[in-house]
């Protein structure tokens, strides 16, 4: 195996890809088996490059003298040599004189030499995305309006046409214009090629604690859930009172596991069918976007229906109840396989279709944070179907299940007042991730995790049984809590769900059209993207204004449990923990991606979740 060339931090000439334009670069690191650099430009964009895109800064020196010693005195020997050959000479009887020749060149040298660090902006970015003035040596401004975009556009136009003389008038010695037939070739070579960075690399950085950590949570997940079940069902549900464990066989049940096995294959139904609008993803690494279709809310009322027609049938729905530790056992069991199936697949999937974060090349760590970044069945897309129905929905179900199971056990004519705000705020809270389902389109779980036993056992088990512990808590320790209270609580999950829906709509309305008028007072940082990045509404408040509205709403639903356990405030804790985890993830990928649009945003927005503390 060749022995690697440039060492780490060294900093050398880089090739742009798809041209043959190089900047100064610093190696970051070296990947043995693909033998790619991995390296950051100034701007702080990072790309990963083959040994031979890569030359030494001195190479480059070397040349830059040979060419400046060979132009002024050699240009004046040459000169009618070169007027020859050049496309723009004047006719003899228009011919100007040797001083207007001269100035006529320094001109044109000199507008050569202020466009060409402009050419390489267009070579990478449209034109209407990005700010050019720091790659010009300008002073750029950290904010802009949305309409700023178009007139930038505008203005950019006349460095098409210089691009285009800059062609034309070529300063290249006769020696490298020999070769200008090879390195259009090889320019059209490169650009027919995939871009280099857009080609999957193994993964480097391993998340949740590397192999260890996911063996763990693969084991400690379930556990939770289980455990969290059982404390439930105790008289006193203190920490330090551990439930006893129940038998083996107790734990599951044939008819419940297909009663699972029916529930998913009734949301599969609901989900192919051909009503909703069908939308674009973001674009993928290959460049190609995947079609969703958006029917989600459809699914939640069709649901509701079927869940009415068994209520009037008197079927007893309170059975859940009563089972709710084998229906979570047998989703488990169900999650489970459905993971090692995502696995087994996705090692027939081509390079491409591999998850980002999940190509490490270690069985446990890619099969827990998911190998495949969309698996599908035709154009059934399994990651975004689990992503928000079976668990999703089942929430709202089994939080049903919990209010007639309390008006049966207690003998009540109509459930209490901290069972009715439970149901109600997170009926909400699911009906709007339904009404907004395209929004989930954006989310890290879509375009950046792959779909493995993480997100699997995280829709299908953890969303429907932990989430709906306040309901389950309440069926067997009821609290009660006067109207002022529950007026309290009511004000403070409304002002969560404000700060939550209003930061996602102006974040997606944004990525959509940037420049709406209706975004005008909007400011924003550009990057070398394309995107913006808000300084101004909720995104100017803290980096992460949809997590401070969720920890709100999180807090809002356990308080109508009381303060006699702290068992009903684990979803808030964990959520919490969660979150700032999560953060953490995003600021990471946000840094690599964005670079030092990324630092001035942290500079302008210094709050991460909470304001002032956090």
């Amino acid at each position: 195996m060749p022995s690697r060339k440039f060492a780490d931090g060294e900093v050398v000439m880089g090739r742009w890809p798809g041209s043959v334009l190089y900047y100064e670069v610093q190696v970051t690191s070296y990947d043995d088996v693909a033998h790619l650099y991995t390296v950051k430009y100034k701007d702080g964009t990072e790309l990963a490059l083959k040994e031979s895109d890569i030359r030494s800064q001195s190479s480059f020196k070397h040349r830059k003298s040979q060419s400046s010693s060979s132009s002024p005195s050699r240009r004046s020997s040459s000169r009618s040599r070169s007027r020859s050959r050049s496309p723009g000479r004047p006719a003899k009887g228009r011919r100007r004189s040797a001083s207007q020749s001269r100035e006529h060149k320094e001109d044109k040298k000199k507008t050569i030499q202020e466009t060409s660090l402009a050419l390489p902006v267009l070579v990478l970015f449209k034109p209407s995305e990005n700010n050019t003035k720091r790659y010009n040596g300008e002073p750029e401004s950290t904010e802009k309006n949305a309409t700023s975009c178009i007139i930038l556009e505008q203005k950019l136009k006349p460095d098409l046409e210089i691009k285009r003389v800059l062609e034309q008038y070529s300063l290249r010695s006769r020696k490298d214009d020999k070769k200008k037939e090879e390195i259009y070739s090889e320019k059209k070579t490169f650009a027919a090629v995939k871009p280099i960075e857009k080609v999957p690399t193994k993964t480097k950085e391993l998340e949740f604690g590397g192999r260890i950590g996911t063996f763990m949570l693969i084991l400690l997940l379930p556990a939770t859930v289980f455990y969290l079940l059982l404390m439930c069902k105790q008289e006193d549900p203190s920490l330090l009172n551990f439930p006893p464990l129940p038998a083996v066989e107790s734990l599951w049940d044939g008819r419940v596991f297909g009663v699972i096995l029916l529930w998913f294959f009734l949301q599969a139904v609901f989900y192919l069918l051909p009503i909703g609008k069908v939308v674009e993803g973001l674009p993928l690494s290959s460049g190609r976007k995947l079609q969703y279709r958006i029917n989600g809310f459809y699914a939640f009322i069709l649901t509701a229906a079927a869940i009415g027609v068994l209520l009037y049938f008197q079927f007893e729905l309170h059975y859940l109840y009563d089972h709710l530790m084998q229906f979570a056992v047998s989703a488990a069991a169900f999650s489970l396989a459905l993971s090692i199936y995502l696995y087994a697949r996705s090692l027939k999937a081509p390079e491409e279709e591999l998850a980002p974060g999940g190509n490490s090349g270690y069985f446990i760590y890619d099969f827990f944070t998911g190998h495949e970044l969309n698996p599908r069945i035709g154009s059934f897309d399994l990651k975004y179907f689990c992503e928000l129905r079976p668990g999703l929905i089942g929430w709202v179900v089994i939080n049903l299940a919990m209010l007639l199971a309390e008006m049966k056990i207690h003998n009540l004519s109509m459930p209490s007042l901290s069972m009715i705000l439970v149901n109600s705020f997170q009926l909400l809270y699911v009906v709007d991730a339904l009404w907004n389902e395209e929004a989930v389109l954006t989310t890290m779980d879509i375009t950046h995790d792959g779909f493995g036993f993480m997100l699997a056992f995280g829709d299908l088990v953890w969303v429907p049984f932990v989430y709906s512990l306040q309901a389950f808590y309440l069926v067997g320790h009821p609290t009660t809590i006067t109207w002022p209270v529950a007026a309290a609580i009511t004000v403070l999950n409304c002002i969560g769900y404000y700060i939550f829906r209003s930061a996602n709509s102006q974040k997606n309305n944004f990525r959509r059209n940037p420049a709406d008028p209706k975004l005008a007072n909007l400011k924003f940082i550009p990057t070398a993207t394309g995107k913006g990045l808000l300084v101004t509404g909720w995104w100017g408040f803290v980096r992460h204004p949809n997590y401070l509205g969720d920890i709100i709403m999180a807090l809002a639903w356990s308080l109508p449990c009381g303060f006699n356990h702290i068992l009903p405030y684990f979803y808030v804790i964990y959520f919490i923990c969660l979150l700032v985890h999560r953060e953490a993830r995003d600021e990471h990928h946000c840094k690599q991606k964005y670079g030092l649009a990324w630092e001035r945003y942290c500079q302008r927005v210094p709050y991460r979740i909470f304001p002032y503390i956090y």
